[in-house]
């Protein structure tokens, strides 16, 4: 990731969307959800849409992308990012941003967003409050209050609605 990238999620880091949700399952079952390609595709993006596409590049510096496919098959937006931290089964933190199918930033002014910032940052940690339980708490920093921040919230609600069907299989 290029140096204004990087210092741009910094910058914007002072507004968060938190999301805590408690899953049926083990922290290594949901680490896996989001780390493996084939399982992020099955869960990403809200109710009725899809993920045909998900590249995981899992290192510190590495990059994913991921695509969104409207209910009516429109492929909507990518998103991607870089990973900066990773603690297997405990903690992941990643920047996000709107991309193209190469991975390279596309300005959220391109989607009409024009108050959003082209880089965020979020940060996942997975713990174990008794087992067969993880709690996961989402913080989506960098987003500036409105009707984008929550169509943001909501997108990750019903994401995470079919997380947790997929976690349970």
């Amino acid at each position: 990731m290029d140096e204004k990238v990087q210092s741009q999620a910094q910058a914007t880091s002072t507004k968060v969307l938190t999301i805590e949700r408690i899953f049926n399952t083990s922290a290594e079952r949901l680490w896996q959800a989001w780390t493996e390609p084939d399982l992020f595709m099955r869960w990403w993006g809200p109710k009725d849409y899809t993920c045909p596409v998900c590249k995981i590049d899992l290192r510190v510096g590495g990059k994913y992308i991921a695509s969104m496919r409207s209910p009516e098959g429109q492929d909507m937006m990518w998103s991607g990012g870089v990973y900066r931290e990773i603690t297997p089964t405990s903690r992941l933190v990643f920047t996000d941003m709107f991309t193209d199918p190469e991975g390279n930033l596309i300005p959220a002014s391109q989607y009409g967003m024009a108050d959003w910032p082209d880089v965020l940052l979020v940060t996942l940690t997975f713990s174990e409050p008794e087992p067969g339980k993880t709690l996961l708490t989402l913080r989506h920093e960098g987003m500036p209050e409105g009707q984008n921040r929550d169509l943001t919230s909501e997108g990750w609600r019903q994401s995470f609605d079919k997380l947790a069907k997929l976690v349970q299989e």
